[in-house]
């Protein structure tokens, strides 16, 4: 796994940018010192890729097995993601049991936030790539959607601001 691009992006980058794209997320819920949401999304193609090559099966429609797949990579990637950024700047971060949505990017991100009540307008966003043989190169987004101060509290602990 390689970690390209990490950024600090508007909310409204994503909605104006890719609102329209159908993907699949795992959505997880952070709770402890720093609460929002994790939002791992992967293009349909990308996560058919996964599950083909952890399974060995092509689905065009995820079945249970799919969908346990894919959740089980998004909670695996989230929680070393979490996990790091608890390790660097000592603050307690506790994940949720992951769910898995399959819609327009522009649906999950609204139905996450009207779900969980207000989130500042930046975003943290890893653009993250898994690497295998040169031909299963699969990419993903990790977005961590803060509640507000959760956001300038991590930067904070690192000394950014």
């Amino acid at each position: 796994m390689s970690v390209p691009n990490i950024n600090i992006i508007d909310f409204q980058h994503i909605i104006n940018g890719s609102a329209e794209k159908e993907v699949v997320g795992i959505i997880v819920r952070v709770l402890g010192d720093t609460p929002g949401n994790i939002l791992f999304i992967f293009h349909k193609e990308v996560a058919s890729n996964i599950i083909e090559l952890l399974t060995g099966r092509n689905e065009d429609e995820f079945s249970e097995m799919g969908i346990s797949v894919l959740s089980e990579v998004g909670n695996i990637v989230s929680s070393s993601y979490m996990n790091s950024i608890a390790r660097l700047t000592n603050l307690t971060l506790i994940p949720s049991v992951p769910a898995m949505a399959q819609d327009m990017l522009g649906a999950i991100l609204a139905t996450m936030f009207i779900e969980s009540a207000q989130f500042e307008d930046n975003i943290l966003d890893i653009e993250t790539n898994f690497i295998g043989t040169e031909s299963n190169n699969i990419g993903a987004h990790f977005y961590y959607v803060p509640r507000p101060g959760s956001l300038e509290k991590i930067l904070n602990s690192l000394g950014v601001i």
